[in-house]
């Protein structure tokens, strides 16, 4: 009971609906990534879904990395699912393939302009209370280079994502015990994650440079 108490009993304090909302969204965000997982274009309207619902939550919990990183996991769902389906020939979707030195290089360039755009959102709204924001800047930028990797079907967003969500699985548990919130369901979905990422990255090599035709 302690256990459950630890992880569950700050709920408590929020409303039916914004429980709801956040477990629409974990539901939302699993069923993408096992999309995901399998290769198929489905994972982008699952994870529009769970990221409108997590701006929506994290908004109304004045996390605003957390916000903004859902904000942008929109726009790339949106933009790779045109690009999964539109870059193709013959009536093939974009093979997976490795990421190439300067793809790792913008991917890197990504992450550090991401973080040092979340450094100033900290500053400028008076929020960089601890070390909780520097940690929120690096996992904001890894899941920025992750994303855009995804988007660009290639095999190693699955290990970028999964470095964000092991680092994000603790974070979370302490900030369901700080003054932002409770997010007890949402560092366990990161744990689940983190597990899906590499089985995720072990499927997708028997994909690679295989184009896949579209239904």
């Amino acid at each position: 009971m302690e256990v459950w108490d630890f992880i569950f009993g700050q709920y408590s304090e929020y409303s039916t609906t914004q429980v709801i909302i956040e477990v629409i969204a974990i539901i939302m965000s699993v069923i993408s990534v096992l999309f995901s997982m399998r290769n198929s274009v489905l994972v982008f309207p699952f994870g529009i879904i769970s990221t409108l619902l997590f701006v929506y939550l994290l908004y109304q919990w004045n996390l605003l990395g957390d916000m903004v990183i859902n904000g942008y996991y929109f726009i790339m769902s949106v933009y790779g699912w045109y690009y999964w389906l539109s870059k193709g020939k013959n009536n093939q979707e974009t093979p997976i393939t490795r990421t190439l030195r300067q793809e790792w290089i913008t991917a890197t360039a990504i992450a550090i302009a991401t973080g040092i755009a979340i450094f100033f959102l900290y500053f400028f709204t008076e929020r960089l209370e601890s070390w909780v924001s520097y940690i929120d800047m690096l996992t904001t930028g890894i899941f920025f280079a992750g994303m855009w990797l995804m988007a660009r079907r290639k095999l190693e967003h699955w290990l970028v994502l999964m470095v964000g969500n092991i680092i994000s699985v603790p974070l979370y548990f302490y900030k369901m015990h700080d003054l932002y919130g409770s997010f007890s369901l949402t560092a366990v979905l990161y744990i689940f994650l983190s597990i899906i990422a590499y089985i995720g990255y072990k499927r997708w090599i028997k994909y690679l440079d295989k184009p896949i035709l579209t239904v």
